[in-house]
């Protein structure tokens, strides 16, 4: 059935809303190619810019460039001098005990490290112990309560030490080489080192330990005055001289902190416990 034809109001209502919408011719004259439009357009566009090219800017100075204050000068960093070492070291042959000493290092201002730590750290356990351990330097927490090894690091060397029967109640004794923190745990100076290294050869006289043990690089390094590195010199039986010529036998091994981010590296610390532990029995 074929679809109604449309009346004429329907084209009437048709042709007034294409009125509305602006459409006032079906047809043009000419036929337009839309799709050739934009295509002649850009043609167009490059034609008009060749053949009316802007006129020549003028060139424009260069700016000015005005040089920034120079900063000031940074004054030098002052290094402990040679005098000062010799100071540190006829300060230490003096003291006569391990209290002298003490008090000489809490007295004593040609370290700078001293100036920028909170607390001085001297030592910590029983001076008549069989084994001493010297370790490097403070870290935050020994700074803090004026303590060696009181940390993570500390309590480590305290369940590695009580795995061969010591404690710090009686069986070993614990230093450092620097007597205060250097600034963000930084490694410290050979100068720093040497200003404190004469106050530990002292302390090492004073305590005379039947086993001396030196945990990580920088105990072992200063003290036996070598520049081999720890890892070469672990778990090796080195020799002490004390002033007298007494041989104290020394195991360099690994510091704590060292263990902390090498946990591989434990078992080779156990072998040289084991090793100390084996020194003492032979030597008691």
């Amino acid at each position: 059935m074929d679809a109604p034809a449309a009346s004429s109001r329907d084209l009437a209502a048709v042709l007034r809303w294409y009125v509305e919408q602006g459409l006032d011719e079906t047809i043009g004259e000419e036929p337009i190619d839309r799709f050739a439009l934009p295509a002649a357009a850009s043609a167009a566009a490059p034609m008009a810019a060749v053949a009316a090219p802007p006129p020549a800017r003028p060139p424009s100075p260069p700016p000015v460039r005005t040089s920034p204050p120079a900063p000031a000068a940074r004054p030098p960093v002052p290094l402990e001098s040679p005098q000062l070492v010799e100071d540190a070291r006829a300060l230490a042959e003096g003291c006569a005990t391990i209290a002298d000493l003490e008090a000489a290092i809490r007295s004593f201002e040609g370290c700078a490290l001293k100036r920028t730590a909170k607390n001085t750290v001297f030592a910590d356990g029983t001076p008549d112990a069989p084994v001493m351990v010297v370790g490097e330097a403070p870290g935050a927490d020994e700074d803090r309560l004026g303590k060696p090894f009181v940390g993570v690091s500390g309590q480590l060397m305290d369940r590695m030490m009580e795995a061969i029967g010591l404690t710090r109640a009686g069986g070993f004794y614990i230093t450092n080489i620097l007597f205060w923190r250097p600034p963000g745990n930084r490694t410290p100076t050979l100068a720093e080192q040497a200003m404190c290294l004469a106050f530990t050869r002292r302390h090492i006289e004073l305590v005379r330990p039947k086993v001396l043990v030196l945990a990580g690089g920088v105990a072992a390094k200063a003290v036996l005055d070598t520049a081999e590195g720890i890892m070469r010199l672990r778990g090796k039986w080195a020799s002490y001289r004390l002033s007298d010529g007494t041989e104290v036998p020394t195991m360099p091994t690994f510091h704590p902190a060292y263990l902390l981010r090498t946990p591989a590296s434990k078992r080779q610390s156990w072998m040289d416990l084991l090793a100390i532990s084996k020194k003492l029995k032979e030597l008691a």
